[in-house]
């Protein structure tokens, strides 16, 4: 099937097509109005050396720069993302999703601190919920481990939590495919209802077709067992001639001599019975 045999058929079922289509735009609406906007807030936060290990570059921290900061940045991200941190952060008041990690392609110890949610309000009071918590429970760590307080790392905001920004991506995906899921139902039952319609009208024509072909025996097989013609003919003559009522007398036609020469004895009486 081409594709001009396939646009012939959806202009012959249309009275199918549409109704599908009609389904189809009310299923990406419903699926529009059920599925909520999602709106994203996120902060960088950087982890810096203590006020002790800054000395030597005049207490600048960002001229102090060790590997072990970035290993403390990844132990705090994987506490903030376990569920103690999450009770916590929900008894303070946040709602929403909440992830952090390293930030990407990073040169050093900076974490993203993201929070997801469908009120907008909530998702950046949350972010900062969420980025105070962070410093909250550095401090923490350290204290458990009885660091003096010179000699504690430190956190500093470098982006502050942004206006949530809509997601939209996951509701055109949901939507996207009602649309396909809808349209592919469309074009199945089209083909479905041609394709009865076609073994229907092929198997119409064919029970005509097979009686046109078995006229021809019945007519022969009447003609077979009808008198012919002449024998009417003659029985006619006979019943209405000058020997109407008198018995017909059928005479059998008269032997086909032998092949076979006749023998001795046959030849001789014969012989003598002409003379």
């Amino acid at each position: 099937m081409d594709l001009a045999e396939i646009f012939r058929v959806i202009r012959r079922r249309w009275y199918v097509l549409l109704p599908g289509l009609l389904l189809t735009a009310g299923l990406t609406v419903a699926v529009a109005l059920l599925v909520p906007v999602t709106y994203q807030s996120q902060s960088t936060v950087v982890l810096l050396n203590s006020q002790k290990a800054t000395v030597a570059y005049d207490g600048n921290p960002f001229l102090s720069s060790q590997t072990s900061l970035t290993g403390m940045a990844d132990s705090l991200a994987r506490n903030l993302n376990s569920d103690d941190s999450l009770r916590d952060l929900t008894s303070r008041g946040a709602t929403g999703t909440f992830e952090a990690k390293l930030a990407d392609n990073a040169q050093g110890p900076l974490m993203w601190l993201t929070v997801t949610g469908t009120d907008k309000a909530a998702v950046l009071a949350s972010d900062r919920i969420l980025t105070t918590y962070a410093q909250d429970r550095l401090d923490q760590f350290q204290k458990q481990q009885s660091v003096a307080p010179k000699a504690m790392i430190r956190m500093t905001t470098v982006v502050p939590p942004q206006n949530p920004v809509a997601q939209t991506k996951a509701r055109l995906e949901y939507m996207v495919m009602a649309g396909c899921l809808g349209l592919v139902l469309s074009l199945v039952a089209v083909f479905y209802v041609e394709a009865r319609r076609r073994s229907r009208t092929s198997a119409g024509p064919e029970a005509p077709a097979q009686a046109a072909a078995g006229e021809p025996v019945a007519e022969q097989t009447m003609a077979l067992r009808t008198t012919p013609g002449w024998s009417r003919s003659a029985d006619i003559q006979n019943a209405t001639g000058p020997r109407a009522g008198r018995p017909v007398v059928s005479v059998a036609p008269a032997a086909e001599p032998l092949d076979e020469e006749p023998t001795h004895g046959q030849r001789s009486h014969t012989g003598q019975r002409d003379r």
